[in-house]
């Protein structure tokens, strides 16, 4: 399937509820890329600086304690050259990821998972920015074929999970995560199933971008 334009779709998801594999199941089913954690590779390459620093970058910000603290880093657009001092700081490194997923949005359709895509696209009109999200039996359900634990143990991974998706979401953008008001699209996947919400957020764009959009 191609299409007539660039569109990209950014997912921001509730662990558990199927983002990923909604996000998946729509870039195979549109021919397009599917970018999430692989963001992190393609910044490290173009910039030079190991692909480590980024993953520990990830890991600091989305510290239990960040959500109790002021917002000290919302992304402003800025990359720092090669001179500064502050080249390889948490900052900067989220500032290179969104680099990246600004040129990908002017240069081709995708599917971008997570990195605050919704936010760093905000001011693009070829953007559809989705949440995915689902009552907590759902997610137990769906955790449950991925993880070990079971019950209040599993419960309390989910939320701890989707606190640090929170956090880092706060710590870059001053906004709050699971605000609806974020997103052009709030999907409940337990309602849907994964095949349907994929063809929910397809319908979006085609009432939002023409019916033609899809070739």
């Amino acid at each position: 399937m191609s299409m007539k334009r660039n569109i990209v779709i950014t997912i921001a998801r509730q662990y558990g509820s199927g983002g990923r594999t909604v996000g998946q199941m729509l870039a195979k089913d549109l021919g397009i890329h599917y970018y999430d954690k692989e963001l992190m590779k393609l910044a490290a390459e173009e910039s030079g600086i190991s692909e480590r620093l980024f993953n520990e970058a990830d890991e600091k910000i989305k510290s239990p304690g960040l959500l109790t603290k002021l917002v000290k880093n919302i992304y402003n657009g800025q990359v720092l050259s090669p001179e500064s001092e502050d080249f390889t700081s948490s900052e900067n490194l989220f500032n290179l990821q969104a680099e990246l997923i600004k040129k990908l949005a002017q240069t081709e359709s995708c599917v971008i998972v997570g990195r605050c895509a919704d936010y760093v696209l905000k001011d693009c009109d070829n953007v559809i920015s989705c949440f995915i999200h689902a009552p907590m039996e759902f997610l137990l359900q769906q955790a449950a074929m991925k993880q070990p634990m079971r019950g209040r143990e599993l419960e309390k991974f989910i939320l701890k999970t989707d606190q640090h998706k929170a956090a880092y979401y706060q710590y870059h953008t001053g906004q709050t995560w699971d605000n609806a008001m974020n997103y052009d699209l709030c999907i409940d996947s337990s309602k849907l199933g994964f095949e349907q919400t994929k063809e929910a957020i397809k319908a979006y764009a085609k009432v939002r971008f023409g019916a033609d959009i899809f070739n």
